[in-house]
């Protein structure tokens, strides 16, 4: 064996694993390789949305302003 083939020896074996694996256990394999992808994407996506020139929204006001005037006192509902 070569000294070339022998560095890439666990690559084969991993790559025949994985076929392997897709054959015969589809909804393992495919599970992994999905929930793989969440890690890399939470890395990858916030740069590229800056370059590619996303702006943010302004966030929602979580309170209500206020008047600045003095508040008139109920007396009775309007309902009656």
């Amino acid at each position: 064996m070569s000294a070339i083939g022998s560095i890439f020896r666990p690559f084969q074996a991993t790559y025949r694993y994985m076929q392997w694996a897709a054959h015969e256990k589809p909804e393992i394999f495919f599970s992994v390789l999905i929930g793989s992808v969440g890690p890399v994407l939470v890395v990858t996506v916030p740069p590229l949305r800056r370059r590619y020139g996303y702006i943010p929204a302004e966030p929602i006001p979580s309170s209500f302003p206020v008047p600045q005037r003095a508040r008139e006192e109920v007396t009775e509902y309007d309902d009656e």
